[in-house]
């Protein structure tokens, strides 16, 4: 998924629109209307040329057309006579810059009092069938693929008219502001409304009501934007501002909801089936804040940001030897920035260096810091070899310093409870199991940022190193670590150094048997793992994103399959940055040490040690030596 925004919402001529959104470091926008005094679909060949030609004159493409095609209420004959033919306008102007994508609607824009009634009832919606074919099929026929709005309908509504059409390309555009807050099920059940919805969703439209916090209340973007991205969402997220303040102007105020959005968008991992958001801890810490600085601001922007609402920390600084991005981190968060780490270490208000840079370099600014006196928190995985990971441990145990690693999904209550459940016997002796791992990365991806990912030195591998390495962690923290690992490696699929396919089988000293596959080459953009525990008692069975419409999680315990464990636990701590002060100022047990990460690290490399070079068994070398 992307950022994008309605040209027309900023109220200036067009040509200026698109260098104030270009400014803004966009790069799609969408068109709907204004363009030459015009809507978009009434654009004559000469004027598409030009917009195509000042599009590319500011490095933009076209995330959507967004158009008003039958926004209309069950129309006669000559209105339909006239869709059809706005229907033409927008097929020339998706063959003229290269975009299918189309906001629609479907004929059906009915009063207060019948909103809902599309979806129960049968005959309406076949009449609006009747109305809506002949354009549904030429839209088909011309390859687009149509996302209906809920402006004017529900979602249940736009839900009903797709499965009746039965394209399984098209879908929902996304209008979070026009149901969220009258939703019963998003107050109740947010994460359960966010998954059904977003199985269904092609686009979003943000309005700065309910995005912008200056406005009133907000809907729950960090969590909508992180389950789009779990499902795979490929359209735009689009800023369609509809100003409600006229005291701001159009373009201030559509920038204020894109850089909410922008704090909102997710950039980490996802983890086990989430929790519901009552069962997070309402901590509060009464010592001194422990000072931060964060170094390395790709995946440590959002780190960052999390940490102005995590209680016990302060952000005091940011660190990236990316100029542009420090500045507009440090900027966004208000704090300091620099290009060199070593400008913080003699800084008594850092206690913390929080190391985000890539996996290479992590031993590398860790050493510096602990060296400094500080105390050093790293990213997953500890690095990218046991040597500098043991470089790290001495040299933190040497000066009696703290030493942790960040493996998030330790904090989640679903992982917390299953390694409760394995613990306390309720599987019996452990036999068997599997853990897979399917995404999505493309060359863009592994060339970005310098093309450190995917490189042995920087990355320390590929798909098993950067990806699984969450999912090696967390088998790692429910089981412990295997005795020994025989693992296969192949690049399929990418032009990299590592791998992008693995396939593993990790064998315990007590017989219990699991196999690992992973790779970076599956078709859909999603986060789909699969995790499947069974032993001579119970068993387990967890899954999220790919094919599925919300996580599965379901034990088998006392001979029946039920949708919780036994015994639901919490973590006190809400990340890894909250845990980390905690110990720094009173002496709580990290998560994750440095030997605990180190461990993880050991099953890793001798998975590599077998599929890069041995071809068989490796013993794992769990301890610092």
């Amino acid at each position: 998924m992307f950022q994008s925004v309605f040209t027309d919402e900023l109220g200036i001529e067009f040509t200026k629109a698109l260098d104030t959104l270009a400014s803004w470091d966009l790069k799609y926008v969408d068109l709907r209307g204004g363009i030459f005094g015009r809507a978009v679909e009434s654009l004559n060949a000469e004027q598409l040329m030009r917009v195509r030609k000042l599009l590319s004159e500011r490095g933009l493409q076209l995330g959507a057309i967004q158009s008003s095609l039958a926004k209309v209420h069950l129309p006669d004959a000559a209105r339909r006579a006239e869709e059809a033919q706005k229907l033409e306008g927008i097929i020339r102007v998706a063959d003229a810059l290269d975009c299918r994508l189309v906001r629609a609607f479907f004929y059906w824009q009915p009063s207060e009092a019948a909103a809902g009634q599309l979806a129960v009832q049968p005959d309406q919606l076949q009449l609006v069938l009747d109305a809506f074919m002949p354009l549904a099929d030429r839209a088909r026929e011309a390859g687009l693929v149509l996302a209906f709005e809920n402006c004017g309908v529900t979602i249940a509504e736009v839900c009903a008219v797709l499965e009746a059409i039965g394209e399984p390309r098209w879908g929902l555009a996304w209008d979070v502001s026009n149901e969220w807050f009258a939703s019963p099920e998003a107050k109740r059940d947010p994460a359960a409304y966010i998954n059904r919805v977003a199985v269904h969703t092609r686009m979003v439209h943000v309005k700065a009501r309910g995005s912008v916090p200056a406005l009133g209340e907000t809907a729950a973007y960090d969590q909508i934007l992180q389950t789009l991205d779990n499902h795979g969402l490929k359209g735009p997220v689009s800023i369609e501002t509809h100003n409600p303040d006229r005291s701001v102007s159009n373009v201030d105020q559509t920038k204020a909801a894109l850089d909410a959005i922008r704090r909102a968008w997710p950039s980490a991992a996802p983890g086990m089936v989430k929790e519901p958001a009552a069962e997070k801890p309402k901590a509060v810490r009464k010592y001194k804040p422990v000072g931060f600085v964060v170094v390395g601001l790709g995946m440590g922007r959002s780190r960052a940001k999390e940490m102005l609402s995590t209680p016990g920390t302060k952000l005091v600084g940011v660190c990236d030897i990316d100029e542009e991005r420090a500045k507009k981190t440090g900027d966004e968060l208000g704090v300091p920035y620099t290009l060199d780490v070593r400008e913080w270490l003699d800084k008594d208000e850092v206690e913390v260096v929080y190391v985000l840079t890539p996996s290479g370099r992590h031993a590398e600014v860790g050493l510096l810091a602990l060296d400094a006196g500080k105390h050093v928190l790293t990213t997953k995985p500890m690095d990218v070899t046991t040597d500098a990971c043991d470089s790290m441990i001495r040299l933190a145990e040497k000066k009696g310093l703290l030493l942790g690693v960040d493996f998030g999904m330790r904090f989640e209550s679903g992982l917390l409870s299953l390694r409760k459940f394995v613990k306390d016997g309720r599987m019996g002796r452990l036999l068997g199991g599997q853990v897979s791992l399917k995404v999505l990365r493309t060359m863009e991806y592994f060339r970005s940022n310098g093309g450190w990912r995917g490189t042995i030195r920087w990355d320390g591998g590929g798909v098993l190193s950067n990806q699984c390495i969450h999912h090696i962690d967390q088998t790692v923290f429910v089981l412990g670590v295997p005795d020994e690992v025989r693992c296969d490696v192949w690049t399929q699929d990418h032009e990299i150094e590592g791998e992008d396919l693995a396939c593993a089988v990790w064998r315990y000293a007590d017989g219990a048997v699991v196999s690992l596959y992973a790779t970076t080459s599956y078709p859909h953009s999603t986060w789909y793992y699969e995790l499947d525990l069974h032993g001579t008692k119970g068993a387990v069975s967890f899954a999220g994103g790919g094919p599925l419409e919300k996580g599965r999680e379901r034990y088998f315990v006392d001979d029946t399959w039920q949708d919780a464990p036994p015994e639901m636990v919490a973590s006190p701590w809400l990340n890894a940055a909250d845990n980390f002060a905690d110990a720094v100022r009173t002496g709580a047990p990290l998560v994750c040490d440095g030997r605990d990460g180190r461990r993880s690290q050991a099953v890793l490399a001798a998975m590599y040690q077998s599929g890069r070079g041995k071809r068989g068994w490796v013993k794992v070398k769990p301890e610092v030596p």
